[in-house]
């Protein structure tokens, strides 16, 4: 029987629920609570520059024209040159440059934003920890009762079902038109992209994972062959018919029982 974490909290943030687990360890209670909060904060900080959804948000701003790179809070440049950085790894699969209505992030910033939360866990010093964002997951430590994480991703037609379980040490990320049905880009041709049912990726920055799962759930296999060649990472992708394929780096991530 899995321990219930310390702490447990849910925090309405970036259009999303993220929900923390927490084991404090050495950390005291008190301590471990303080630092979550911290990281909720981080987190409704980061919306408010990051948001396309506020007309006056620095995104936002940039996004019009109404401001220059100069005048910029450094998180948006940091995470710009983080999507240059995906773009490249993706092939082109992943471009935030090609979104209608000028850059957007939004592919790669949750999952660089809920990183950046986890961090603060980590210097913290509470023992581990999970922080889940619609999907984008990153994580330290291991449960004490067990070796590592184990994370289960959800199947793309059965909401109480999952498509596999994996035992992940740094971060998932999972895309697709769940939730928001088809709203992923192509960003060759401007179109809504409708090869996938689902993309994973898992690898050691949350931030470039979620970049990569967007490439994989506009790009399907296209995207795949790309991503299977990147050291330390691996990708698991489900085609609308039911098809799966997964590169050799996500085969060896998966848990298998007994």
């Amino acid at each position: 029987m899995a321990l219930a974490a310390d702490v447990v909290r849910a925090e309405p943030v970036m259009g999303t629920v993220v929900s923390f687990h927490v084991f404090a360890g050495r950390c005291r209670r008190d301590k471990t609570e303080a630092a979550v909060d911290e990281a909720c904060r981080e987190l409704h900080r980061l919306e408010a520059i990051f948001s396309t959804w506020v007309a006056d948000s620095p995104m936002s701003r940039l996004r019009a024209g109404r401001i220059g790179l100069d005048q910029l809070p450094p998180e948006i440049p940091a995470v710009l040159d983080l999507c240059r950085r995906a773009k490249d790894l993706s092939g082109g699969w992943f471009d935030p440059w090609a979104m209608p209505g000028g850059v957007d992030p939004t592919g790669l910033v949750k999952g660089w934003a809920v990183e950046q939360a986890i961090g603060i866990l980590r210097e913290a010093g509470v023992g581990a920890a999970l922080a889940n964002g619609g999907g984008d997951i990153a994580l330290f430590g291991h449960p004490p009762d067990a070796p590592n994480w184990r994370v289960g991703v959800r199947h793309p037609w059965r909401s109480n079902a999952f498509a596999c379980v994996l035992e992940v040490s740094s971060a998932i990320a999972t895309s697709g038109p769940y939730e928001r049905g088809l709203h992923l880009i192509d960003p060759h041709d401007g179109s809504r992209a409708q090869r996938s049912a689902s993309a994973t990726v898992i690898g050691p920055s949350l931030a470039l994972a979620d970049a990569l799962a967007t490439a994989v759930a506009v790009g399907a296999r296209e995207a795949l062959r790309v991503i299977s060649g990147l050291e330390g990472y691996g990708a698991y992708w489900i085609g609308p018919d039911g098809s799966e394929e997964a590169t050799s780096g996500f085969n060896r991530a998966l848990h298998r029982a007994g």
